[in-house]
């Protein structure tokens, strides 16, 4: 068992949700889109080994390294034009 989790969604929603998004915009051009958004999986650890560990995880069929990103935080993500997707994951005391 892990010493991590990952707080991940419903897949088939999600792609459904991405897919209206799409459908919405393209039928409604006078919509602003942002210059650029992001998507992120959360991974929940109480210590830092875990919470790399969860990150590289998730990180890895994205093909993107996991980072240090300071203070506690771990991350990696990769970039689909302006679109980021991205996996975090957030020291506990963070989290309150």
């Amino acid at each position: 068992m892990s010493d991590y989790v990952i707080r991940s969604g419903d897949r088939a929603a999600f792609l459904a949700g991405l897919r209206e998004l799409i459908d919405f915009l393209t039928v409604n051009p006078a919509v602003l889109v942002p210059r650029h958004a992001s998507v992120v999986v959360l991974v929940d650890a109480s210590d830092s080994a875990a919470r790399l560990d969860g990150v590289e995880f998730a990180a890895a069929p994205l093909g993107a390294p996991a980072e240090d990103i300071g203070r506690g935080y771990f991350g990696a993500r990769r970039a689909f034009g302006p679109i980021s997707y991205g996996v975090v994951a957030v020291p506990p005391e963070e989290r309150q």
